[in-house]
């Protein structure tokens, strides 16, 4: 899909789009819906549809055909999300464990806990998440992380150590509100 000299696309792009927005759109919700969270269905639709948009070219002309190929986008972007989802719980389970953590954090059991520390990823603010990121998922020595980010390894410690703080205290503050048996000892977060 080529725009033309003054930025606009071609009529019979725009209609074959609209076409195929038309004959899908309620469908493909629909199996998205059953496959996650109602919320966040709208917006792997829109996605999908944003990804038809920047191929048309690659979309089969056929109806049936094309119909298709959004479903199986729609699955590919379902996957791809729950692995960004999977792991983010696997880098706040790996910070949780490591040295210092509260021993009362040690290895969540239950789904409860999980969805806690899931809660607890999203608290934390967008830099947080790539300093802890960058070590715990990409596997980066701290060095290396603070050259990614342009600043020094003494600046890159630091705003790990605070991270992990800010991710463990939103993680015992979960769990001392869902469970009021259990206590948190607000000492042995470092």
């Amino acid at each position: 899909m080529v725009a033309d000299q003054r930025g606009e696309v071609p009529l019979d792009d725009e209609a074959t789009f609209r076409t195929l927005f038309e004959a899908a759109y309620d469908d493909l919700l629909g199996f998205v819906e059953r496959r996650t969270h109602q919320l966040a269905a709208e917006d792997i639709v829109a996605e999908v549809f944003l990804t038809a948009w920047r191929r048309l070219d690659d979309v089969p002309r056929d109806l049936d055909q094309a119909r298709a190929w959004l479903f199986t986008v729609a699955h590919h972007t379902l996957r791809n999300r729950r692995r960004s989802d999977h792991r983010q719980q696997a880098v706040a389970l790996r910070i949780l464990r490591e040295p210092g953590a509260a021993d009362s954090i040690a290895e969540p059991a239950d789904v409860a806990s999980r969805i806690d520390l899931n809660r607890a990823w999203e608290q934390l603010n967008h830099d947080d998440q790539q300093v802890i990121a960058l070590t715990v998922l990409d596997g980066l020595t701290g060095p290396q992380a603070a050259t990614v980010l342009g600043i020094s390894s003494t600046a890159f410690s630091l705003r790990l150590l605070r991270a992990r703080r800010r991710l463990r205290k939103h993680y015992s503050g979960g769990i001392a509100a869902a469970s009021p048996s259990i206590t948190t000892n607000p000492g042995a977060i470092r």
